[in-house]
Parts: C-alpha cells; sequence; structure tokens
C-alpha cells in the first residue's frame, strides 16, 4: 500500500479507521482520499484497505 508516497506493507485485514490510528493519526483532524476519492469519516471503519491501495492523509493545521 502506498501511504503519502511511502510503501507500508499490511499484513493482516485491516480497516482504514484501525490503520489510522495505530499510525498515529488524530481523525478528527484528517481528511482521506483513497485512490483518488475523499473518503467520509462515517465511512472509515467500513473501508476494507488492501496492498495495492494508494491513501494521501491530509492534517488540518490552525493558523492566524
Amino acid at each position: 500500500m502506498r501511504v503519502n508516497g511511502e510503501n507500508i506493507e499490511i499484513t493482516k485485514e485491516t480497516n482504514l479507521y484501525e490503520f489510522l490510528t495505530k499510525q498515529g493519526y488524530n481523525t478528527l483532524k484528517i481528511a482521506v482520499e483513497l485512490n483518488g476519492d475523499i473518503v467520509p469519516k462515517s465511512n472509515y471503519k467500513n473501508v476494507t484497505l488492501k496492498n495495492d491501495d494508494t491513501i494521501e492523509v491530509v492534517s488540518f493545521v490552525g493558523g492566524g
């Protein structure tokens, strides 16, 4: 699987939510694109990841 340009191999079936939390992402402060499509936060637990997936994670940063 490719995550933000880095290759990561998943060895067991996992959903998007589990993957993101294990990687240390705060799911309330990110947006996720999976294979070119934005994934709504409400679907994170319903999306099963595969090793041929491409994920882009964008973090929201506050500023002034």
